[in-house]
């Protein structure tokens, strides 16, 4: 027997999330759920938690089942524990008092420091808040086990810590994983569910292999609606002429024959289904401004320290020639986002061991999109980054999916990923020729990360980036430096020292 069972389900807001969804769940399925951004993902995760009702269709679960939800954030009243008692508090009274022991275990499990455990969660980084989720959703020990984007915040060791925390689960313990990181549904994942508005697509496939089949269904059907459409051309075409002939001719079997043909027609309209079109979330576009000089950035051999004075690491000489895309990748706390800061105020001149083309033109996107808070609106934003008439400012902007209701309204109220698509619709403004960009895909879905390696590749504009996304840096970099032994080196393959930063 099914743990859930789903039938006709269907969630209706100002437009159709979903419809005639059928799906079942059965112990130990580990299942990806994959849509757009505002495509109800999260809400098909509540409604399977029991958190949210359906606008329609029925959900039935198995009597007796535990199912525990980890969400993308924290609610407020949790802000204020510590992460070890915001974990007990999930357990129920007779347990918190007798078990709590649990707790602990499953923090060793999930490799969360001793001396996190007792600090507030609201003072902990994103990555701790996920890692304090997931233990608020296992520490209950589930049958299913419901994840909201786990891997947010998260750089790769943390990555690695969590697959192998799901390996480990009870084979019978069924996982529903809502993600854009496509490396990790490929590593967690036997079955991909596609929620789409209609018709969505379950494959027991992981995910790039059910993309596959995915795209090679919908070019299936967008041919077969072609040949049912061209019938339905022919059928009409048949009737007009038998029309014609059968008025003439004062024929009552032509006549029939005609409301046949034309009957034919309609039917096969009707039935015939166009391929699937993905409604996008808005428009990344980038540019390239072009630059004559062959070295757009070089680089001597520069200490790279922390706050304290502390050499993290030596960069040894580089440079950075026009149409390099390079990934930065390390360990947390080998000195990244330091290297990525010294490199910004350097290009902004004065540092004589870092310097730039005359004709560099810095492009900057951080990671919490901090470069955002010097605008109130985005219409604000677009307005005084570029000399956009008002007319073109709000097709800029609704190009970008940013609805005209939203261009005047804070942006401090905007998603993580309506964000960071105004965030590149500004960089494009600025017209740059060197992006330099600190986890760009944080706050994409897998359709923006698909258009922004696009982009990249496309306009070939150079660029660093500091990245956890596997699937991103294997598409979009040409070179690859890493932090190592408090040495910067270039190395030609990314997945070797992948599988070292998430085996920790």
């Amino acid at each position: 027997m099914s743990l859930i069972a789903i039938k006709d389900l269907s969630l209706i807001r100002t437009e159709t999330l979903f419809a005639g969804l059928d799906l079942a769940i059965a112990k130990g399925d580990r299942l990806g759920l994959v849509a757009a951004n505002g495509r109800g993902k999260s809400s098909l995760l509540r409604i399977i938690a029991g958190e949210e009702e359906a606008t329609g269709g029925t959900l039935t679960r198995a009597r007796g089942l535990v199912t525990a939800f980890a969400p993308q954030d924290p609610p407020a009243r949790l802000l204020s524990m510590s992460l070890h008692d915001a974990v007990r508090d999930a357990l129920d009274a007779e347990a918190a008092e007798t078990e709590s022991w649990r707790v602990d275990v499953l923090l060793d499990d999930l490799a969360v420091d001793e001396a996190l455990r007792g600090r507030p969660v609201g003072e902990l980084s994103g990555g701790w808040q996920s890692s304090m989720l997931l233990a608020r959703a296992a520490v209950i020990e589930p049958d299913l086990l419901l994840l909201d984007e786990p891997t947010n915040h998260l750089d790769l060791a943390r990555i690695g810590v969590l697959e192998r925390f799901l390996a480990a689960l009870p084979r019978d313990c069924a996982v529903v994983v809502a993600s854009h990181d496509r490396a990790f549904l490929d590593d967690v994942s036997r079955r991909t569910l596609f929620l789409r508005p209609a018709e969505s697509a379950d494959f027991a496939l992981p995910y790039s292999r059910a993309l596959q089949a995915l795209e090679e269904r919908d070019a299936a059907r967008g041919r077969q609606f072609e040949n049912d459409m061209r019938k339905v051309r022919a059928l009409r075409q048949q009737a007009a002429k038998l029309k014609n002939i059968g008025i003439n001719s004062g024929s009552d079997l032509l006549v029939v024959k005609t409301r046949q043909l034309s009957e034919r027609a309609d039917r096969l309209e009707e039935s015939a289904r166009p391929a699937h079109q993905e409604r996008s979330a808005g428009a990344i576009r980038l540019g390239n401004s072009g630059s004559h000089a062959k070295a757009l950035v070089a680089i001597k051999d520069t200490a790279i320290v922390a706050p304290d004075g502390r050499l993290l690491f030596r960069t040894g000489p580089l440079w950075i020639e026009q149409g390099d895309r390079i990934a930065l990748l390390g360990a947390n706390g080998t000195g990244k986002t330091r290297f990525v800061a010294r490199l910004r105020a350097a290009l902004d001149g004065g540092d004589p061991e870092i310097r730039g083309a005359a004709s560099l033109k810095l492009g900057y996107s951080d990671q919490a999109l901090a470069q955002l808070d010097a605008w109130a609106t985005p219409w604000e934003a677009v307005k005084r980054s570029s000399d956009a008439g008002d007319q073109l400012a709000r097709t800029l902007l609704a190009g970008a999916g940013i609805a005209s209701e939203s261009q005047s309204a804070p942006i401090a109220r905007f998603s993580g990923g309506q964000k960071a698509r105004l965030a590149m619709l500004l960089l494009r403004l600025a017209q740059p020729n060197f992006y330099l960009l600190d986890e760009p895909t944080n706050h994409l879905d897998i359709e923006g990360q698909d258009r922004l390696e696009s982009e990249l590749i496309e306009h070939e504009p150079a660029c660093l980036l500091v990245s956890h996304d596997r699937a991103f840096v294997r598409g979009v970099a040409t070179r690859i430096w890493v932090i190592e032994g408090r040495r910067l080196v270039e190395v030609d393959d990314p997945d070797p020292v992948f599988d070292r930063l998430m085996a920790g």
